[in-house]
């Protein structure tokens, strides 16, 4: 068993200790109080956290890690299949490479776990998984899988087909090549079920590889991944999850500051960022570290992207600090990068909180981690030491 004391302990759970212990058994966490005595269990190792934050692992809601390799160029970047613009059966999973130098900068960041994704070329991209960022296998590595489906709307798949002189080139052809998309899925499902009814013969039905990844979506058990900026893509993005009665997460969501009450009666989450990046794009032209705190204040549940390797993940926590200077606050830029982000990408059941019975994914600090001088000092992933700055240093 694995004791860390004496620490600061957010569990971002409602509960903090300024000066309190977590005990990890078997890849989980087994208690979490003001005091735990060494005594009373058979206690392994021992991480004396004094004058340091302890904190779930933190948890990036949106990246490209590993699918985008760092210094691989074309042989390394599986992020886009720019062929055809609707392409909702190829996995993320399929593409990742755990060996992309980037995990070892997330772990070193304090980061435990990440939703990983196709780009944004495509109409429908394919689907996300959830997995965490140490391990070689990328199997053993994910919690969630298939965790969402990617959709892009705007500027991006606008310009990669209009270059290729093919659709779509218009913002009304992506909404009606996915509304298209959205009604065949729901009309193959309609008809698996009526085939399925013992009292009816199934010979009719043929199961079909490309509508077979839409079930998850269609029945509500994972959400659309929507790639949103401007406010018309976002306004259009909601009214076709309204029209099919779907599930979302807003990411980017870069104008939804201009719209935020619109944003809120959605009860569509956002994932805000990169907002550390350059104004390279017409439709991020408004794009402000204050989206995430005037969402907040409307009442959005909100977590904070990098969007790696548009800006690098382990800056990460730097990203929720400014966000928390422009208005979100220390608690809910924290939450931002922690809990809400386990919850918009619905693990929240194992990670996001530091909790009895929840995964063993915990970084601990010397300070504030959304302060630029700030270092991590441990990572722990499934109640192992993956990350220890001191011994780190001394390699």
């Amino acid at each position: 068993m694995l004791l860390i004391k004496n620490g600061k302990v957010l569990t971002m759970a409602g509960v903090s200790y300024e000066s309190g212990c977590v005990l990890v058994k078997d890849k989980k966490i087994f208690k979490v109080d003001k005091e735990i005595k060494e005594e009373d269990y058979e206690i392994t190792e021992v991480i004396d956290a004094k004058g340091m934050w302890v904190m779930p692992g933190l948890i990036e809601a949106h990246c490209h890690i590993g699918i985008t390799e760092e210094k691989k160029g074309f042989e390394g970047d599986d992020c886009n299949e720019m062929k055809e613009p609707v392409t909702p059966y190829i996995r993320a999973i399929d593409a990742i490479n755990p060996m992309d130098s980037a995990f070892h900068n997330a772990i070193c960041s304090g980061i435990t776990s990440v939703m990983v994704g196709p780009g944004s070329s495509n109409v429908v991209g394919g689907q996300f998984v959830f997995i965490k960022t140490s391990g070689r296998c990328i199997d053993d590595m994910a919690v969630l899988s298939p965790a969402a489906m990617k959709v892009a709307f705007g500027e991006n798949p606008k310009s990669n087909y209009d270059g290729m002189d093919k659709i779509p080139s218009t913002r009304m052809t992506i909404a009606a090549l996915l509304r298209e998309e959205l009604f065949n899925a729901k009309q193959y499902l309609k008809k698996k079920n009526k085939s399925q009814n013992k009292d009816l013969d199934d010979s009719d039905f043929e199961a079909d590889f490309r509508k077979e990844c839409w079930i998850p979506v269609i029945n509500k058990e994972i959400p659309l991944k929507a790639h949103v900026h401007r406010t018309d893509d976002i306004l259009t993005a909601i009214r076709i999850a309204r029209e099919f009665n779907l599930n979302m997460t807003l990411d980017h969501c870069t104008e939804g500051h201009l719209i935020a009450k619109e944003v809120k009666d959605s009860g569509f989450p956002a994932i805000i960022g990169p907002s550390l990046a350059s104004r390279n794009k017409i439709e991020v032209q408004n794009m402000d570290f204050k989206t995430a705190g005037v969402l907040h204040k409307a009442g959005v549940k909100v977590a904070v992207t990098t969007d790696h390797p548009v800006v690098r993940i382990q800056y990460l926590p730097i990203c929720a600090g400014f966000a928390a200077k422009e208005g979100l606050g220390i608690e809910e830029g924290l939450k931002a990068i922690t809990i809400n982000a386990a919850e918009i990408c619905n693990v929240s059941d194992r990670v996001g909180s530091i909790e009895t019975g929840k995964d063993a994914d915990i970084a601990i600090f010397d300070g504030n981690p959304m302060e630029i001088f700030t270092n991590n000092m441990y990572t722990i992933i499934d109640g192992k030491i993956v990350y220890n700055r001191k011994t780190d240093m001394e390699k």
